[in-house]
């Protein structure tokens, strides 16, 4: 059995360290990380807010997403071992449980995508928060002065209220949560789901 686990939420919310988590205590679980697939610095469009784009969904090479959450999809087995994932089997293959983990900050805003998933989660974290978090971050491009008020904030309200409109079951995490709770509260609904599908 097939399981694939949308991880979205505003940037710094706690989305890679949640997942980080879920990926050692659930059963045959990968990850795929949307930040994997941000296309290079000189392919990313200058706005006309004065910032390079890169909270919008061109800034990455989603068909490369796709595709590799498809090749999961094909064959999970072969996904974990090559991406060095033990994988406990049973005599009975379809009543093994494998799981997909989709993490990133624009998850569910392109369409390819919004079908795949059996659940799907969104961290939110307030404004302030979110700026605070974000100032003490260490990214391989810097962020220049004004980009978090300019830019990423801006782009994350018109990204949250596309999904909004969207008619994805969504559920939503206060980021603000001990990171035991949030992980708690995933553990148990992601428990219970597979154990109602079984």
């Amino acid at each position: 059995m097939k399981f694939i686990i949308g991880i979205g939420g505003v940037t710094n919310g706690g989305k890679t360290t949640l997942t980080g988590r879920l990926i050692k205590n659930l059963p045959n679980c990968c990850v795929v990380h949307q930040d994997d697939f941000f296309k290079p610095q000189d392919q990313i469009e200058l706005g006309e807010d004065g910032f390079r784009q890169w909270d919008v969904i061109t800034a990455l090479d989603m068909d490369a997403m796709v595709n590799t959450v498809k090749g999961w999809m094909e064959n999970p087995v072969k996904f974990a071992r090559s991406h060095g994932v033990s994988v406990s089997t049973t005599s009975d293959p379809d009543s093994d449980i494998h799981i997909l983990i989709v993490e990133g900050f624009l998850l569910y805003n392109y369409k390819p995508l919004i079908d795949v998933y059996n659940k799907c989660f969104y961290v939110t974290i307030p404004y302030e928060e979110c700026k605070r978090r974000r100032s003490t971050r260490t990214y391989t491009v810097p962020d220049p002065p004004g980009l978090f008020d300019g830019h990423v904030w801006p782009m994350y309200l018109k990204h949250r209220t596309e999904m909004e409109n969207s008619s994805l079951d969504i559920q939503y995490l206060d980021g603000m949560s001990s990171k035991d709770e949030l992980y708690n509260q995933l553990y148990e609904d992601i428990q219970n789901s597979l154990l109602n599908i079984l």
